[in-house]
């Protein structure tokens, strides 16, 4: 093996990694901030459909602590991203009754991403004929990763009626503001 070989090879090396991490952040970062967003559809999916089993009021609500004693966030906190809880709401005010209650609780996020929702919603209960009460009429929960870059962002789209689904900001920015 000659030295300008050595060379070639180690250039080729250098042009596949300056190619290839780039890329790689960009798919981790994009699959973290899919499973994000879906971990809140899913459980918001699974509290509609309890609801309706079950014939009772199940809400899904900002965490103040993941921990026992569970206990939802003061009103107007809508920072998801420090994680949620899904309980029977018993009393229909949001507020869990006990840890028996306590279907699901999802921790914090592990990185800085930001999940807040239009009108300050920090709970969401669906009644037993699966729609949704927010306090508020269609809200938006906008996921932001925490570069803040528009092509990450994620929302999840909620209607009063219980049906939710997901948008991309560069797919559909009429739906999810990027900024």
């Amino acid at each position: 093996m000659t030295l300008a070989e050595l060379v070639i090879v180690m250039m080729i090396v250098a042009i596949i990694t300056a190619i290839g991490v780039p890329m790689y952040r960009h798919v981790t970062t994009d699959n973290r901030m899919s499973a994000e967003v879906n971990a809140l559809l899913g459980d918001l999916e699974y509290a509609r459909s309890e609801a309706v089993r079950e014939g009772r009021t199940i809400t899904v609500c900002v965490a103040a602590s993941t921990t026992a004693p569970y206990a939802c966030a003061a009103t107007g906190t809508d920072t998801w991203q420090n994680g949620w809880i899904t309980f029977v709401d018993i009393d229909d005010n949001q507020t869990i009754q006990g840890s028996q209650y306590v279907l699901r609780v999802h921790a914090p996020f592990a990185s800085s991403d930001t999940f807040e929702s239009d009108y300050g919603v920090n709970f969401v209960s669906f009644n037993r004929y699966g729609f949704a009460y927010t306090g508020e009429a269609n809200v938006t929960l906008t996921l932001k990763n925490s570069t803040d870059n528009a092509v990450f962002t994620r929302c999840l789209l909620l209607s009063q009626s219980g049906m939710m689904t997901t948008a991309l900001h560069i797919t559909d920015p009429g739906e999810c503001p990027g900024t």
